[in-house]
Formats: structure tokens, C-alpha cells, sequence
């Protein structure tokens, strides 16, 4: 497997999975590595020319450098916004793992990192017979954690951490997300995730809608990931 490259997961959908996946893009970018973001299922695409694309999904090939082919970075667009397993059978698509690991592969062959970004929180499923923790162990991949920083987070971040490791999946590190301006406490807060999860924080991204993934790449420290080939 490539030695830098990671599954993003969350503590729950709507908490900035693709934001951190972005800037975490362009943060080992900016430490020389060749990085490319992945989204291999996404829910809620929008018809182009091009076919079928997903904003989250474009905004990571965006942040990627070299620039990949969408289809390598999404090979599973799903036109409605619904749960995967949901979206797929409106689509009449059948989700499997050997489209998802070969779109990686050949991500892997163009660079140092690949950054997978996962579905809604950890125990999402993608499909009646496939939970995220498959594509983790199919592509061999460390979780790092995104955590939305509002009223729950505590519970909710915890919980996730010790289901992730009751699968027998790394959680390399976590990404502290702002998502609620108006959290009473917001800093304290922080602090007791800093405190009680069993992994390092990477950082802790600001509340800055439509700020670019290259100006939130400076509130990561990466290195503690980075790993030798």
C-alpha cells in the first residue's frame, strides 16, 4: 500500500469530511508529497456533460496534485442524495468492492498519498453487504477522524473511536472541526476531545465557509502521519 495514504471518516454526515479531506490534500502537498483524493461513493450528483459528478468528489480532485481522472476518484456516482445503499438501488447499481480497490490502485500508481473519504459517520453502510470497515481493510488504509465540533461531539467522537478499534482498524489520527460558531464552550470542549481520544489531533480547522483547502492546510500538522515507504 502506498505508506501516506488515509480513510477519512466522521463522527456523523454534515461535519466536513470533504473540507478536511481537501485541506489534509493540499497540508501533504505542501510536505512534498505527491496527493490525490478519492471519494469512491457519493450520493447526490448532478448530470453534466461529463456525466454524472458530485461536488465533494470534484472539490477533492481540486485539492489533488497530480489532478486525476474523475472516474478514478469517484467511480461510484449515485444521482440521489440518499443513503448509498438507498441511492444505489434507485439507481439500479450494484455497489462492489473490485471497482473501488481498482479506481485506487491506479490513484496509487500516480502518487505518494491517496486520501479516501469515506460515507456519513463510521458505521454507514455502503450497501447491504459492504460497511466501510471492507474498504478499509480492502485498501489496508489508517482512519483519521473528522470531528464536528458542536453540542454531542464528546459522545459521539468517542463512540466512534472505540468502534473503530473494536474492528481492528487504526485510527491514525483526528481533525477537529468548528461546524457550530455558536458552541457554548467550543475551546473547553476541545480540550477534553485533546484529552480522551486515543489518538493525535492533527489540528483543528476554523469556521471559514468557502475558505480554500490550501488556506486551511496551515491549521494541520500532518506529520505525525507521514510514514517511510
Amino acid at each position: 500500500m502506498a505508506a501516506n495514504s488515509y480513510y477519512v471518516t466522521g463522527t456523523d454526515t454534515g461535519i466536513g469530511k470533504s473540507v478536511a479531506s481537501a485541506a489534509l490534500l493540499r497540508a501533504l502537498c505542501a510536505r512534498g508529497l505527491r496527493a490525490v483524493g478519492m471519494k469512491p461513493v457519493a450520493s447526490g450528483c448532478e448530470c453534466t456533460a461529463d456525466g454524472w459528478r458530485n461536488e465533494d468528489a470534484l472539490a477533492l480532485q481540486q485539492a489533488s496534485d497530480p489532478v486525476p481522472a474523475y472516474d478514478d476518484i469517484n467511480p461510484y456516482a449515485l444521482p440521489l442524495p440518499l443513503a448509498p445503499e438507498l441511492a444505489a438501488a434507485a439507481a439500479g447499481v450494484t455497489l462492489e468492492l473490485p471497482p473501488i480497490i481498482a479506481a485506487y490502485q491506479r490513484l496509487q500508481a500516480q502518487a505518494d498519498a491517496v486520501v479516501v473519504e469515506g460515507v456519513g459517520g463510521w458505521a454507514a453502510p455502503l450497501s447491504a453487504t459492504i460497511d466501510q470497515l471492507d474498504v478499509v481493510r480492502a485498501l489496508r488504509l489508517p482512519v483519521v477522524l473528522v470531528v464536528g465540533l458542536r453540542l454531542g461531539c464528546i459522545n459521539h467522537a468517542r463512540l466512534t473511536a472505540r468502534a473503530i478499534a473494536a474492528d481492528g482498524a487504526e485510527l491514525a489520527g483526528w481533525i477537529a472541526n468548528d461546524i457550530d460558531p455558536a458552541m457554548a464552550r467550543m475551546d473547553d470542549n476541545f480540550a477534553i476531545l485533546q484529552r480522551l481520544l486515543p489518538a493525535p489531533c492533527l489540528g483543528r480547522l476554523p469556521h471559514a465557509p468557502g475558505a480554500s483547502p490550501q488556506s486551511l492546510a496551515a491549521a494541520l500538522d500532518c506529520g505525525v502521519l507521514l510514514r517511510s515507504p
